[in-house]
C-alpha cells in the first residue's frame, strides 16, 4: 500500500514533490528492466474536426525545469501529428511498461523547441536516420518501397556526410498541466495519483490520489 504520509507527502515509488524528476526516475527504472524501447510513448493528438489521432513515438528527454521544461519528441512537422499541432498545440501522452507494471500519463500544451536544440539532437542521430528524415514524406502516400529507397540513394548522394537538418523537421514540447502516475495493485485495486496545476508556468502542483 502507498499512501501519503501524515505530512502530507508522497511515499514509497510515489515519493517526490517534483513530477518531472520522479517521471525521469521511472523512465531510469523502466530502461533496466524493459526489454526494448523503454522510451516509446503513446502520443495522442486531434484533426480539425476533433477526431483524436494516436500513434507511437520515442520521447528523447524529460527535462529539468518544471516552469521551461517538458517532454521533448522529434518529428516530421508535415507529418499528420505535426499538422495536427499546429492547427491545435495540445497533446496527452502515456507510457507504459509492463515490467515494472506501471504507467505515466500526461497532457497539455505544446510548443516547439528551439532550432539550435533540434541541430544538436538531430546531429546525434545515426547517419541514415538523418538521412530519412529528408527522404520521408511522412504521413503522405507513398507509390512503393522502390520509391522511397530511390529517394533516399538520392538525398545520401546530395548529402554524403553530415547532412543539415531539414527544415520541415525539428522537435516539440508538451508541457502538462496533469501528470498521473499510476501502478498495478493486486485484484485491479491500482494506486493513482495525479498532479495538477492551472498554468504551465505554476511551481506549484496539486496532487491527489485517485480510485482505481
Amino acid at each position: 500500500m502507498v499512501e501519503l504520509s501524515t505530512g502530507g507527502r508522497l511515499t514509497g515509488i510515489f515519493a517526490g514533490d517534483d513530477p518531472y524528476a520522479l517521471a525521469r526516475d521511472w523512465l531510469a527504472e523502466a530502461e533496466a528492466s524493459e526489454p526494448e524501447d523503454a522510451n516509446a510513448v503513446a502520443l495522442a493528438t486531434a484533426d480539425a474536426r476533433g477526431l483524436p489521432n494516436v500513434r507511437m513515438v520515442l520521447l528523447k528527454e524529460i527535462e529539468p525545469s518544471q516552469t521551461r521544461g517538458g517532454f521533448v519528441f522529434y518529428t516530421n512537422s508535415e507529418s499528420a501529428k505535426g499538422t495536427e499541432l499546429k492547427a491545435n498545440p495540445q497533446a496527452a501522452m502515456v507510457l507504459h511498461w509492463k515490467s515494472l507494471r506501471r504507467q505515466i500519463r500526461l497532457r497539455g500544451p505544446v510548443e516547439t523547441v528551439s532550432p539550435q536544440q533540434a541541430d544538436e539532437y538531430y546531429s546525434s542521430r545515426a547517419y541514415q536516420s538523418r538521412i530519412g528524415a529528408w527522404a520521408s514524406r511522412q504521413s503522405r502516400p507513398l507509390a512503393s518501397r522502390r520509391a522511397l529507397m530511390a529517394e533516399v540513394a538520392k538525398i545520401a548522394a546530395k548529402y554524403p556526410v553530415k547532412p543539415p537538418r531539414p527544415p520541415h523537421w525539428g522537435g516539440y514540447r508538451i508541457r502538462p498541466l496533469e501528470i498521473e502516475f499510476w501502478a498495478n495493485g493486486d485484484f485491479r485495486l491500482h494506486d493513482r495519483f495525479r498532479w495538477t496545476r492551472m498554468r504551465t508556468d505554476a511551481t506549484g502542483w496539486t496532487v491527489q490520489r485517485l480510485n482505481p
